[in-house]
């Protein structure tokens, strides 16, 4: 499974870090997803996919976990093309 390894020019703070970590290994936790999202960073869930869609637009993120952001770039895509159609 991919790692998330950072180098010196990527530019991500913890909290980001470890929104990418969660995503790569969320359904490891019991219950539901939204439920993780609160008791791991305390945030809503609409705060989380916030931060999260912002976050995977960026290219440090790429460069930190370039399978993960690909995925959640595809997942995006096909959320919203089914939306659209």
């Amino acid at each position: 499974m991919e790692e998330i390894k950072l180098e010196a020019s990527v530019a991500l703070s913890d909290l980001e870090v470890r929104i990418l970590e969660f995503e790569r290994l969320w359904w490891r936790y019991a219950g539901a997803k939204d439920v993780g999202i609160k008791q791991e960073f305390n945030l809503s869930a609409r705060e989380y996919y916030e931060l999260l869609n912002n976050l995977i637009d960026r290219q440090d993120a790429l460069a930190a976990a370039p399978l993960l952001i690909k995925r959640l770039r595809r997942l995006r895509e096909a959320r919203l093309a089914k939306r659209i159609s």
